[in-house]
């Protein structure tokens, strides 16, 4: 069960924002003004988000277009999803060639797309066998089943006293396992209770604190760990740290799951980003950017004797592997390796972080970044200029990014 400590002062500046949603007042009648269309979503919506203030109507490769024919570069790219940038037209044709011939049947029958693009993502990524899923925190959900599943049958834990860790500060998702499994108020504030789940946390990036876990408790069956974490703001850890949680986990046989639904497929000038230390983790997480943004795919890849311990019926998913999802997933993969992209992530990243260095101003406490197109700015917490009022100038000016945890931008 995890232990949470309540920061009230956090718990209060969060609600706080909430209220900062406001509706628009002006050009309410006019369906071609983005006020009307920021209206019908805090009339009608759930006030899960707070978007920045533009309506995009259009997107094409690195540029997005508002409602009114404003030309934006988009420098978030919906989280990474569309890495290979929006409407690519080879990921695009497929969509349209596949739906036109068979877009679901569901599991309960076979397909002639599925088992190819098992084959393709499990021989391009170093694996035997992959589980196809929809969304990110799907896959997560996926792992941590399997993980508890080889837990009981593989390592020999008790039942229902398996333990599932999780790095601090960790990101994959909304459900109530990823809610479990995080120390951000944001995330687990009045959506409990979580007791009983076996989720454990330890801090991110220490590797001493992990082993004194695994050495305290044999019910230990995974490691859920981002290599760079996201959400957190472009966080990564020390070097070596990686390559030694790989070391700790084969010692101690627990299962590595590394979270890539935003680090993997090219983000950080690598297929994936554990490959920056040589590491091959158990189980490896990818979503986002396997569809190029065209359609919810994920995919959950590891070893036989690992996937193996889940029979017909134990798991699944009604779009899952679907036929739609499979074409388009082998041609989002193919474009990013056909046409360079990863490579060209690492190379104009390095233009990027170095230019982002090279801002001076009072506001900034620093510049994180580093591998490929993935980087981040940090702001002191009480500067007069904040990451939102930053967000805010950038796209007037034409590009669009984002806050996370109201002090970075990435």
């Amino acid at each position: 069960m995890l232990s949470f400590t309540r920061n009230q002062k956090l718990i209060a500046k969060l609600y706080r924002s909430f209220a900062s949603l406001e509706r628009p007042t002006k050009n309410l009648d006019n369906p071609n003004s983005s006020e009307y269309h920021m209206a019908l979503e805090y009339d009608y919506g759930c006030h899960n988000y707070h978007p920045i203030p533009v309506v995009i109507s259009k997107a094409k490769g690195v540029h997005v277009w508002d409602v009114e024919g404003k030309k934006y570069f988009d420098f978030l790219s919906a989280y990474s999803a569309v890495n290979q940038g929006h409407g690519h037209p080879k990921i695009l044709q497929t969509l349209i060639d596949q739906a036109s011939k068979l877009h679901l049947t569901s599991r309960a029958f076979y397909t002639d797309q599925l088992g190819l693009t098992e084959k393709f993502l499990s021989e391009t990524f170093g694996y035997q066998k992959t589980l196809m899923m929809n969304s990110g925190v799907e896959a997560g959900e996926s792992a941590i089943k399997i993980a508890r599943r080889w837990g009981y049958v593989k390592k020999g834990i008790s039942k229902d006293k398996a333990v599932c860790l999780f790095a601090s500060g960790n990101f994959w998702g909304r459900t109530i396992a990823a809610c479990a499994s995080s120390d951000d108020p944001e995330r687990y504030h009045l959506f409990g209770p979580f007791g009983g789940l076996g989720f454990e946390i330890v801090p991110y990036n220490d590797v001493t604190a992990l082993e004194n876990k695994f050495k305290s408790n044999p019910n230990i069956a995974s490691f859920m760990v981002e290599p760079i974490q996201g959400e957190a703001g472009v966080v990564a850890p020390s070097e070596g740290y990686l390559k030694k949680v790989r070391e700790l986990c084969t010692k101690y046989n627990v299962l590595l799951i590394c979270d890539e639904v935003q680090t993997g497929l090219g983000r950080t000038g690598k297929l994936y980003c554990s490959q920056w230390e040589n590491v091959k983790p158990d189980i490896i997480l990818l979503g986002k950017a396997l569809s190029g943004g065209f359609y919810p795919i994920s995919a959950v890849l590891t070893s036989r004797e690992i996937m193996d311990v889940i029979k017909p019926g134990e798991h699944g998913s009604t779009y899952g592997g679907n036929p739609l999802a499979c074409a388009i997933a082998r041609t989002a993969v193919k474009v990013l390796i056909e046409e360079g992209m990863i490579e060209n992530s690492l190379k104009l990243g390095t233009v990027l972080f170095k230019e982002l260095q090279s801002i001076k101003k009072d506001f900034i406490k620093e510049v994180r970044g580093g591998k490929g197109l993935f980087a981040a700015i940090e702001f002191h917490e009480k500067s007069k200029v904040t990451a939102w009022d930053f967000s805010m100038k950038l796209k007037e000016n034409g590009l669009l990014a984002k806050p996370t945890h109201g002090t970075t931008i990435r």
